[in-house]
């Protein structure tokens, strides 16, 4: 009794986390997370309100905090810790100046509620630890951050890109993704001058601009724009 009381406890402290992490949160997510009924889901939202936790309920969409209402923060055991170590020197193999810079500042955040005896631990570990991936550390590019934020903010870009050719123009584009290869980092995006989907390599972007034009959502999604070009037999076009 006392072991199905701890996992309830264990399991209504991540959900806690999770609506700290997430915007909304279902119950279905909560029930295939954790491997239980919805029902039961339904009744540890109602623990956690019943316990003072402020949580709203958007009807048809799911559960979210109240805004302004945090938890302390999360203490991560070694391994978590490790993790995001390990992940900080892939990170710093990275091609584009403004993420290295960005994930570090937010390791740094993190290592700070980190016990002391992990953070030696995480230290030690960060100097045992090396990625022979871009072993002189260049950079290509410093937009990345940039484009993050246009992307989830719908805002409209204007970019100076050089074409293989060598040939530079102007885009007015619409940022809707990206993703790396083992070399950069693309961008897709509506591009305004050529009427469609394009892609641009973040290293051939030559100066860039975040507009305060809102473009229009949509349903794109990455693995939908990649089944279309196997489709026209097309791995990736870049401009």
């Amino acid at each position: 009794m006392l072991d199905n009381e701890t996992s309830r406890l264990s399991r209504l402290v991540t959900i806690l986390i999770l609506l700290q992490s997430k915007r909304l949160v279902t119950a279905s997510f909560i029930a295939q997370k954790f491997g239980i009924s919805t029902r039961t889901a339904y009744r540890d939202i109602k623990a956690l309100e019943d316990a003072g936790v402020p949580i709203l309920t958007e009807e048809g969409k799911g559960y979210s905090l109240m805004h302004g209402y945090n938890i302390p923060p999360v203490m991560f055991n070694e391994k978590e810790a490790n993790a995001l170590i390990t992940a900080q020197q892939l990170v710093a193999t990275n091609k584009d100046a403004s993420f290295v810079k960005n994930y570090i500042d937010a390791i740094t955040k993190i290592k700070a509620v980190l016990k002391y005896n992990t953070k030696d631990k995480a230290d030690l570990l960060a100097a045992r630890i090396h990625f022979r991936i871009n072993p002189n550390l260049e950079r290509t590019s410093n937009y990345l951050s940039e484009i993050q934020l246009a992307i989830t903010n719908l805002k409209v870009i204007v970019i100076n890109y050089c074409s293989e050719n060598s040939e530079i123009t102007t885009r007015k584009v619409e940022p809707l993704a990206l993703y790396s290869t083992q070399e950069n980092w693309i961008l897709i995006a509506y591009c305004h001058l050529r009427k469609e989907r394009r892609s641009f390599r973040l290293d051939r972007i030559k100066e860039l601009y975040v507009l305060d034009e809102v473009f229009k959502a949509s349903d794109f999604t990455l693995q939908s724009h990649f089944e279309a070009c196997a489709l026209k037999n097309n791995s990736e076009p870049l401009t």
